[in-house]
């Protein structure tokens, strides 16, 4: 059967995350619905990563298999006619072999958080931001995210729900940076933990505001306790930006 790989883009706000649910819309669901649309036939779509709810993407991928051939072209451009109703686009199309899987070829992932650094709230981006109101220090954020690069038990970091079978990644890199009122944190890896992002994040504003030194950073990863993981950060704030593939 022929396969067909997409690159996505979507606002994770109104969703319940990639995967489906039974009692709210997913951004699987539809895009599947979507698919049905154009080609009259229902297929499972496999995606890089599953985000969470209220968690963006810029370049999201998923597969998925057809009957029969379709130029890519007229996929993309009929899966966002039929994605209108919702924040999705898809920004590429392409014919893949058969071997070819969007979750299990990847050899990196790619994600970044923003925070809005400044006394007022945000209005135009209130989704895809956190906002913290008090002061960050950028530069010692990103002091303490470089104890942490390497391979490492991150269980400090990971959801109790995590379902991976081990905690050790290997993070390749963590870079923050601040830009004006933003503060962006980049993160790579072949792959992630359940909220892994998103804790590391939530642990280095509290790097940020002075209440941890980057030695409490590094020491509360060297712990591999899910109580010493200052409060997660929301999931507004957090984008896949991009996946590898060889």
């Amino acid at each position: 059967m022929p396969r067909y790989k997409l690159t996505i883009e979507y606002d994770g706000t109104p969703f319940s995350g990639w995967q489906r649910q039974k009692d709210r819309i997913s951004v699987q669901q539809a895009l599947e619905e979507a698919i049905a649309g154009f080609s009259g036939e229902t297929v499972t779509t496999q995606a890089a990563g599953r985000t969470d709810a209220g968690v963006h993407a810029l370049g999201q991928v998923a597969h998925f298999d057809l009957s029969k051939q379709w130029d890519p072209f007229r996929i993309r451009e009929a899966l966002n006619y039929h994605l209108r109703p919702y924040p999705v686009v898809v920004v590429e199309s392409e014919a893949v072999p058969d071997t070819f899987e969007a979750r299990f070829s990847a050899t990196a992932r790619h994600y970044e958080y923003r925070i809005l650094n400044r006394r007022a709230p945000a209005a135009i981006e209130r989704n895809q931001v956190w906002h913290v109101p008090k002061p960050l220090d950028a530069e010692r954020m990103h002091e303490a995210a470089q104890t942490i690069l390497g391979h490492h038990d991150f269980t400090t970091f990971r959801s109790s729900e995590c379902q991976a079978n081990s905690p050790m990644r290997t993070l390749d890199a963590f870079e923050v940076s601040g830009d004006g009122e933003i503060i962006a944190i980049a993160a790579s890896a072949r792959s992630f933990l359940h909220h892994q992002v998103r804790s590391m994040v939530g642990s280095l504003k509290l790097v940020g505001e002075g209440k941890w030194s980057p030695g409490d950073f590094r020491a509360a990863l060297d712990a591999a306790d899910r109580t010493r993981c200052g409060a997660m950060a929301p999931a507004s704030g957090l984008f896949l930006t991009g996946v590898d593939y060889p």
